[in-house]
């Protein structure tokens, strides 16, 4: 082989590396919004279910590419707050990107820690996780920090697949959010492979 010839192909591995790295993020965006998420998620209708009043402050946990935080944003009106809450850096720079790009004054991003969501005390009426709440170690430590972060009246919305290495089954949420002091107020059963559980903490 020439050395031109290996200078080329060293090159093209060079670029191919940097393109794989800088495309990280797109990957990571398009895993959390795959194509056809909409037809099974049915987004609009689990937004609807949670009745959001205009004003309310919401957390969407796990926020990801935003996939739930905007249509939030949109629910709770100018008037309201979401925070975007998430862990990873290749998120949080894009919800930032996006909130900015799209002048979203509504939404908040958050840069929270593995076991702490870094949310103001007393700040919101609904904290939402979407397949998140599988991530979470030490659960029922994390949400009875939660409550601290509710309003009075505050819910907590959690959707998560059923089974399988993503997933957490109902028995066990609820059994583990009894034990961080709350109690389930709704169930809806309209998502096929997922779980959709509300909860209140317990007087």
């Amino acid at each position: 082989m020439s050395a031109r010839n290996a200078r080329v192909i060293l090159g093209s591995i060079a670029l191919l590396s940097l393109s794989l790295f800088a495309g990280c993020g797109a990957l990571k965006r398009l895993a959390y919004a795959p194509p056809g998420r909409d037809k099974a998620q049915q987004p609009e209708r689990v937004v609807s279910a949670l009745a959001i009043p205009r004003g309310a402050s919401v957390a969407d946990i796990g926020a990801g590419g935003g996939y739930f935080s905007f249509r939030f944003a949109d629910a709770v009106g100018a008037e309201g707050r979401v925070y975007a809450v998430d862990v990873d850096p290749d998120m949080l720079g894009y919800l930032r990107e996006r909130v900015r790009d799209e002048q979203r004054a509504n939404i908040e991003v958050v840069e929270a820690a593995p076991d702490d969501s870094r949310l103001p005390a007393s700040s919101v009426d609904l904290i939402f996780l979407c397949n998140t709440y599988h991530h979470l170690s030490d659960r029922s430590a994390y949400f009875a920090a939660l409550r601290a972060r509710l309003r009075p009246g505050g819910r907590v919305a959690i959707v998560e697949y059923k089974a399988g290495d993503h997933g957490t089954s109902a028995e066990v949420i609820g059994a583990e959010l009894e034990d961080a002091g709350y109690r389930i107020v709704q169930e809806e059963t309209f998502l096929e492979d997922q779980s959709f559980l509300i909860f209140t903490p317990s007087p």
